[in-house]
Formats: structure tokens, sequence, C-alpha cells
């Protein structure tokens, strides 16, 4: 029995955050440790504002006419750190069902049983998409052993969420914390892409230094889309704004990357890009409705 039932109104909602983490629960366990959060919150200039609980999260969003997807990352096996729980976050969404979407996470390391759960999430708790960091699970997504994965979500034709370019976790730390910004490179997705026609990709944030490929990437493949969160809009390169003018105006997503970017201050920046009217609605919602399956979209 499925546990999560989306009632988010998309007529009544103004935007549609398709990236926002979880990444301390409400009994207070952190998915990272003290020093990765404090690289990521000194290289977001947030250090000072609360990490909110699920519920804030919620109420944070509902006080905007705002929708968003949430989620944490299982990279057990990389990280040796167990994340917060998947189906904890899936329950607490249910109970916020107006405005959180939640996509599950496995980690890929973990073979047939992450095919498993794959299906348990969905199957259970609902969960209407997944989200992947290479970098930090430490995987290629092209490998093939990992495809057994992809094949179990494109059974339920939902979206995968991959994280693309670099990342504040580790940054600035000796070794980058062992992370390596390889596993990200958006032309490992290009492979997915092709292999995986009716799976739907989003790559995860401007995907510097390999923005030219990612938009190449979303250029080429009809069933692959860029969400704009982790930055703010002002420091988007230039061949990025220039793409969401004209090529992309239906491939990319609205995404702030909240709790470590604030929705509002993204929106602001984004508004002063001299984007074209018609295609602020498409970035905002629009697109992402297509991306979720949203029917009549």
């Amino acid at each position: 029995m499925t546990v999560y039932a989306c009632g988010v109104d998309f007529d009544a909602i103004e935007a549609l955050d398709v990236h926002a983490h979880v990444s301390i629960d409400w009994a207070g366990r952190r998915w990272l440790d003290g020093e990765s959060v404090r690289s990521v919150h000194s290289m977001a200039s947030a250090s000072a504002r609360p990490i909110p609980t699920i519920d804030a999260m919620a109420q944070y969003y509902r006080d905007r006419q705002m929708a968003a997807v949430v989620f944490t990352i299982d990279a057990t096996a990389a990280t040796g750190r167990a994340p917060n729980s998947v189906e904890e976050i899936a329950e607490r969404a249910a109970l916020n069902r107006d405005v959180l979407i939640p996509f599950g996470s496995v980690d890929p390391w973990q073979g047939t049983a992450a095919v498993r759960r794959v299906h348990r999430l969905i199957g259970e708790y609902g969960v209407c998409g997944f989200k992947f960091h290479p970098s930090m699970q430490a995987f290629e997504p092209n490998d093939r052993r990992f495809y057994p994965i992809y094949e179990a979500i494109a059974e339920y034709r939902l979206p995968l969420l991959f994280h693309t370019g670099q990342t504040c976790i580790g940054a600035g730390r000796p070794g980058g914390r062992g992370i390596k910004l390889r596993y990200s490179d958006p032309m490992l997705l290009d492979d997915v892409a092709a292999d995986f026609p009716e799976l739907t990709i989003v790559m995860a944030h401007p995907a510097v230094p390999w923005v030219d490929a990612q938009i190449a990437v979303a250029t080429h493949k009809a069933n692959v889309y860029i969400d704009l969160s982790g930055t703010s809009p002002t420091q988007f390169p230039p061949q990025l704004v220039h793409a969401i003018k004209t090529s992309l105006s239906t491939k990319v997503l609205f995404g702030s990357g909240y709790p470590v970017h604030d929705a509002d201050r993204w929106r602001d920046d984004f508004a002063n890009l001299g984007i074209p009217a018609a295609t602020l609605p498409r970035v905002l919602k629009d697109n992402a409705l297509r991306v979720l399956g949203v029917a009549g979209t």
C-alpha cells in the first residue's frame, strides 16, 4: 500500500522548486559530518541560516505558494555514513503532500539490494523520482553494472536527477575529502540517456567546468533536462544564460538547492537576467511538470 500520494494542486502554485535537500532530519541526525556541513555552508555563504526540519521546509514553500522536490542521498558505501532515512522522508512528505514531492535514493554499490529497494520505495512509499550524486556516491553513471537500477526505475517511467559539475561538499579541504569531480561529468549521462531513451534525466546544477558539454547533451537528447540550482543566477555562465533564452527554454528547471540556497533570492536574481516573458513560467513550473509526467502538461 502506497503511503504517499501527490496532493499538490499544480494550478494553485506559482513555482516548483525541483531541488531541495533534507540534510538533517527531524530527529537531529545529520547525513553529512560536521566538517562537510561547514564546507557546504561556507562555500554557499549560508553558515548563519538554521537547517530546517522537513515540516519547516514544507511551511516555507506553502507560505510562498510553491511546491518542492525533496530528497537525501544514500552514499553509504562511499562515505561510510548512513543517510537520513529515505523512507522517513517519504512518510514525512506524505504529511505535507500539498507542497512536498519526495524523490528516493539508493546506494548504487548495493547491487541487487538497490534494485529491490527501488521497487519498495516506489511501491510502498510512492516516491516520484530518484536522486543520484555520482561524486558523493563514487560511481560512474554509465558503468553498465548500475544499469539494472535504471531498468527498475524505467519500469515506472520516473525521472532521475543526477548531480553534475562542481560540489560544495569537501570544497577547500585537503584532497576535497576524497571526492572526485570526474564522476559528475555530464558526458557520462549522455550514454545513459542514449541507452535509456524512455527515462527522463535531469542534470542538476550548472555543470561547471563542463557547461558547454551539459548544454550539448540537453540540446541533443530529448529526454535530458537541466535544473538550475546550486548558485545564484547572477553567476550563471553566459553561454547558459543564452541557452535558457533560446534553445533550452523548454529544457531548464527552477531549482534552488534550499536550504543552503534561498529560493526567494534565486527567483529575484533570475528575474534580473532578462529572460523572455514567455520563458519564465516554463522555467518556474511548466518544464518541471513535464519532467514529473503530470497529466495535461
